[in-house]
Parts: structure tokens; C-alpha cells; sequence
């Protein structure tokens, strides 16, 4: 099953390395790809040890930076008036590199975070992931978060949905700064001033949502939160999102609402990832087995079921959820 993961997550690559967010000929604009998603679908290809695949993703999304680079000087030169179509884009044409011109919660600095983190992470593994010319993008990553204000900066966050100060966008953003400082120059009090906002906000995620399926990505992939941080967060997750199927992004989510919220099967995968980091031999079955479960005959993981059915939606496989359960296999 494993080797068939591998090979449906290979299937949506586009020949320059990106991802598209699901198979390429879907209806729904999941044949985009996403700067977050990337970095999530890479991590699949990372625990089998196919680093080619993931310096090859990695590298497409800095060529894309490069490409809107006038965008992200811009922003650095004049941080004000704060419109969300001067942010850097989270979505692109996987052909052209050109952003995707559409009126949506385009303002996600987790994604920048994020692959600040995968950068830094690799490198300090010995994978080189930077080539001589990716160092002035990168450096221009970290003005970017300094000239936004990371820290209380009201971005759409991971799902793209209403502006707000998110503590997954804030935590992205210091476990990048974390991961890379010692590659570029990243001024200890911006790290610090991201810190002080993400605990003065855990465990809630954001002013309007007490719990919410981003925050384990302070768990895995970050790792930044405490111990105590890690087991309130677990609690609210399993206590009050966890369905059948999959996880809930948060109580009252409209998106695929029919009859109650949609079960996003990567949360079961998350869950079984998490646990395996924390040595919970019992739980990370489970959670595995529960993920194993929500495959299609395919072996294709679906993005979401509709509340307490059998019935997902259109976008499946989720590179995003394919990967993820690749990880909880591995």
C-alpha cells in the first residue's frame, strides 16, 4: 500500500516539480498548485528518503518566488496600506508560475513560514536544498515577515477563510525563522515577538475558534509548542473534532457542510504522525488504522466525507492527505 501511496502522489506532480492540490483534470481549481500543499506533499517523498523529488518541488516553489519578486521587495519597502493582493500569492498556475487572479483568502502566511521550515530543516539535516542563487530570496522571506508584522498580522490562514490573528500562521512563521537563522541573517527579536503572540493565543487558534484541526501543525511538522501546549491541543482535537472519518477543521465549518461538518481524512494521518513522534505506539495505530479505512478502491485518499457518510467529495486524491499518510506508513 505503501508503494501504491508513492505512486498516486508521484501521479500529480507536474513535470517541473509541483504539485497540483488534487488529480490535474479536477473541476474544483484543485489542479492548482498551492505553496503550503507543496510543502505538505514533499514530506510524503522525505520519509521514504526520495530527496531528489523533494529538492525538485522545493526548487519550484523558490523559481515561483523569484518570478513575483518585485511583489515581495514592494512589501518590504513599503509595508502600508496592508491589501491582500500585495501579499505573496498561495496559489499558482502549476504550468506558468503565474499567480491565479481570483478574490479569495489569498493572504496565508503560513505558507511562507512553512517553507522557510522545510528549507532550514533539510539543510540542517545535510540535504542541500539551496543553490547559490536561492539565497537572496530567502533572505528576502525573512524582510517580507518582518515588514507584514507576522506576529499580529490577520492573514486567512490555512484555510483561507476569514482575516484574523491565526496561532498556526504565527507558529509557521517562527519555526521557519528557527530553522533557517543560521543560513540568513534573522533577528532574534523577530522570532522572539512570534513566540510571546503564539502563547499569549494557544490553545486557542484564533479570536473565534477555540480549537481547530491547523493547530496540530504546531506538533508535526513544527515541533515548537510545549509539552503542555501539545497535550491541551491533542485533547480539544479528539474531544471535540474527531469524527468517523476524518477530523473536522472546527466546529461550524461551512465548507461541504450537508447535515454537519465535513471529515477531512488528513486529520486521522496527522494524529497517527503525531503520536508515532511521541513514542504512543497504541494511539498511532489507531489512528493509522482509522486513516487506512477512509481510502477509496483506488487507495486514493479523498480531501473530505460529508458529515457521517461514505460519500467524499470531488477532490481525491488530496496530495496533501496522500502524503500525509505516506508519513504514517513509513
Amino acid at each position: 500500500m505503501l508503494a501504491n501511496s508513492l505512486q498516486i502522489l508521484k501521479a500529480l506532480q507536474y513535470s517541473n516539480g509541483l504539485f497540483a492540490a488534487a488529480r490535474k483534470d479536477v473541476k474544483t481549481g484543485y489542479n492548482r498548485a498551492w505553496i503550503r500543499d507543496n510543502v505538505y506533499s514533499v514530506l510524503g517523498f522525505e520519509a521514504v528518503g526520495n530527496f531528489e523529488e523533494v529538492k525538485k518541488t522545493l526548487h519550484a516553489l523558490l523559481d515561483i518566488l523569484k518570478k513575483h519578486e518585485y511583489k515581495i521587495d514592494w512589501m518590504i519597502k513599503q509595508p502600508l496600506p496592508k491589501h491582500s493582493y500585495r501579499y505573496i500569492h498561495a496559489r499558482y498556475d502549476p504550468i506558468t508560475n503565474e499567480e491565479i487572479h481570483e478574490q479569495w483568502g489569498n493572504k496565508q502566511n503560513d505558507s511562507i513560514g512553512a517553507l522557510l521550515f522545510k528549507i532550514g530543516d533539510l539543510e540542517r539535516r545535510g540535504i542541500n536544498i539551496i543553490r547559490d542563487e536561492d539565497k537572496n530570496i530567502i533572505q528576502k522571506l525573512v524582510d517580507y515577515l518582518q515588514a507584514i508584522e507576522y506576529w499580529h498580522d490577520k492573514d486567512n490562514g490555512m484555510w483561507e477563510e476569514n482575516e484574523e490573528v491565526h496561532a498556526s500562521s504565527i507558529g509557521a512563521c517562527v519555526a521557519g525563522l528557527k530553522k533557517i537563522k543560521d543560513i540568513v541573517n534573522v533577528p532574534q527579536e523577530l522570532i522572539e515577538k512570534g513566540e510571546e503572540a503564539l502563547n499569549n493565543l494557544l490553545p486557542r487558534e484564533s479570536l473565534t475558534k477555540e480549537v481547530d484541526l491547523a493547530l496540530l501543525s504546531l506538533i508535526y511538522p513544527y515541533n515548537i509548542i510545549t509539552e503542555e501546549q501539545r497535550e491541551q491541543i491533542l485533547k480539544n482535537v479528539e474531544e471535540q473534532l474527531l469524527r468517523e472519518r476524518g477530523v473536522i477543521r472546527y466546529k461550524g465549518d461551512r465548507y461541504y457542510y450537508f447535515n454537519g461538518e465535513a471529515e477531512w481524512t488528513f486529520g486521522l494521518a496527522w494524529l497517527s504522525i503525531i503520536y508515532k513522534q511521541i513514542n504512543n505506539v497504541t494511539k498511532q495505530k489507531f489512528f493509522l488504522e482509522k486513516t487506512l479505512r477512509c481510502v477509496n478502491i483506488f487507495g486514493e485518499l479523498p480531501e473530505l466525507y460529508f458529515a457521517n457518510t461514505s460519500k467524499h467529495n470531488d477532490n481525491f486524491p488530496l496530495a496533501w492527505a496522500q502524503s500525509l499518510m505516506i508519513v504514517a506508513m513509513a
